[in-house]
């Protein structure tokens, strides 16, 4: 969207939607819309989604909102994306969770959900193998993309949905192999003052420790590489403080992919363009509170008000030429709304921990968590 609420085209990303799912679910429990409201939206966007052609039960990157046709991402990248189908699917399944009752209503929905949830072939995409999943398949190029799913990365949920599914589930060894790179993506150096568990110099971009964790609960998780907790929260000092040692006098950080004066990048410590993105300080609320709230607050007066948009602060802007995003990005905007929403209430950690699939993938996967499950509500054939 552009800042004035227009739309810039009719293009949808799968994760976008995922985040558009939580973020309804949010909207609801804080009064914006009904929970009939809500249920429609939701019926509405889940009927849309079973029109979409996949690939092994996989959703392509990008979708025509109006005619749910697939549109490329780019060269060869005209099939499925895992990664994308997994930041749907965690969506999808907290509204699942969500609309629990016995109305026909919301025993239809969690019917069309469950539909697309069972279909992914989380265990064709390992090739047969034991290391890592892949993230994209076309059926013109086959896996000519070859990129693996290797952490550290925002994928950590697309694994735990793939060992946790109830028939096309992966072994703990991709797990281990694959994501975790037998051990390699640990790190455990210090930027900033503040030890890294896992992942690139600096942690990188900040929505690396996000993305999985709008649904995802890190409160109490662990496994042998590290606390997830003490992942996310050291990522977010490290580029809060990257942020404000350049900006002392603003208290204004926060590095991530967004757009730009160049379009569409990636911005952290070790790729520096001078690009501030809101969504990155304001996702962090459950981790920092304090520093997200100055965030906020110096967002709201910078250079009189001009971050403001029609869905809430614009995506980016850079403190060092004026330049400022004319946009909103769906992936940018959804995480703000669901870890504010996590950070007050913890009502998606809560919903998605309480999927059968996601307690199975956790299980399987040696994940430990204080405390270790809440009780989930009856899902059919979850």
């Amino acid at each position: 969207m552009r800042s004035d609420g227009t739309p810039i085209s009719e293009i949808a990303s799968m994760s976008g939607t995922g985040f558009g799912f939580l973020a309804v679910i949010a909207g609801t429990e804080r009064g914006w819309i009904t929970r009939d409201q809500a249920l429609d939206r939701c019926t509405t966007m889940v009927r849309s989604l079973n029109r979409v052609t996949r690939f092994h039960g996989a959703f392509p990157h990008f979708i025509n909102t109006t005619t749910s046709e697939l549109i490329p991402f780019g060269p060869k990248d005209d099939g499925g994306d895992l990664v994308e189908t997994s930041l749907l699917m965690q969506g999808l399944i907290c509204a699942r969770q969500y609309f629990s009752g016995l109305t026909l209503a919301e025993t239809t929905f969690r019917a069309l959900a469950n539909d697309l949830i069972k279909d992914v072939e989380w265990d064709w995409f390992t090739r047969g193998r034991d290391g890592a999943l892949f993230w994209h398949w076309s059926p013109k190029y086959s896996w000519s993309l070859n990129i693996p799913i290797s952490g550290w990365n925002e994928a950590l949920v697309c694994y735990v949905l793939a060992a946790g599914a109830k028939d096309h589930f992966i072994n703990p060894v991709n797990y281990h192999q694959g994501w975790a790179r037998s051990g390699a993506m640990m790190n455990g150096h210090a930027y900033l003052g503040t030890v890294l568990p896992l992942g690139e110099p600096y942690g990188g971009p900040l929505f690396l420790s996000q993305y999985s964790f709008c649904a995802l609960d890190p409160r109490g998780l662990s496994d042998r590489y590290c606390n997830y907790w003490t992942q996310i929260d050291a990522h977010s000092k490290i580029n809060r403080d990257y942020g404000l040692n350049k900006y002392p006098k603003l208290d204004i950080w926060g590095m991530t992919a967004s757009d730009g004066p160049k379009g569409y990048r990636v911005h952290s410590p070790t790729l520096n363009d001078g690009v501030i993105s809101p969504t990155s300080a304001l996702s962090s609320f459950p981790f920092l509170p304090e520093d997200a709230t100055k965030a906020a607050r110096a967002f709201l007066n910078y250079d009189g008000g001009k971050l403001q948009g029609r869905y809430g602060f614009v995506d980016a802007f850079s403190p060092a030429t004026g330049w400022i995003a004319d946009s909103h990005l769906a992936i940018d905007q959804g995480p703000i709304v669901a870890m504010m929403e996590n950070h007050r209430s913890g009502l998606l950690w809560n919903l998605f921990m309480s999927a059968p699939e996601v307690i199975r993938g956790l299980d399987r996967l040696g994940f430990t968590r204080v405390p270790k499950r809440i009780d989930y509500r009856p899902v059919e054939n979850a």
